[in-house]
């Protein structure tokens, strides 16, 4: 099952680009809430590189590596990645008046529900759009 989530950021298509793209931004929005953090980012944007984020609780009870493989690198359009076990990801780009929407659409796990799934993504895109805007 696939999972939609969006958000309309105010910024241009090259500052949201960049702050998805960058590790030094991504540690900064890449958690679903303030009980967590991104303490580390790597990231081989190409198709076929490798990259692996750190999200962690602050309070150092638990964490876990979010990594997976590059599929494809369509600059300031699309990023498709593949995190195993048939899992995909595709973030989207758009650019409008006013902004720029980002979408995801991933292939759900089948550890949580549906709807917890969604919350959680959309909650890190909501502290993704949060970070960007904050940047002006």
């Amino acid at each position: 099952m696939d999972i939609s989530v969006q958000v309309k950021v105010e910024a241009t298509i090259k500052s949201v680009w960049s702050a998805w793209t960058t590790p030094e931004d991504i540690t900064k929005w890449n958690f679903a809430s303030p009980e967590w953090c991104c303490p580390r980012a790597e990231i081989e944007l190409r198709n076929g590189g490798k990259f692996s984020y750190r999200m962690e609780a602050r309070d150092g009870s638990v964490g876990f590596d979010f990594a997976g493989e590059f599929t494809m690198v369509d600059p300031l359009k699309r990023i498709e990645f593949s995190l195993g076990e048939e899992r995909n990801v595709k973030v989207i780009f758009s650019e409008i008046a006013g902004g720029t929407i980002v979408e995801e659409i991933f292939t759900a796990e089948n550890e949580n529900s549906a709807e917890r799934q969604r919350h959680g993504w959309q909650m890190i895109l909501n502290n993704f759009k949060s970070h960007v805007e904050s940047q002006k």
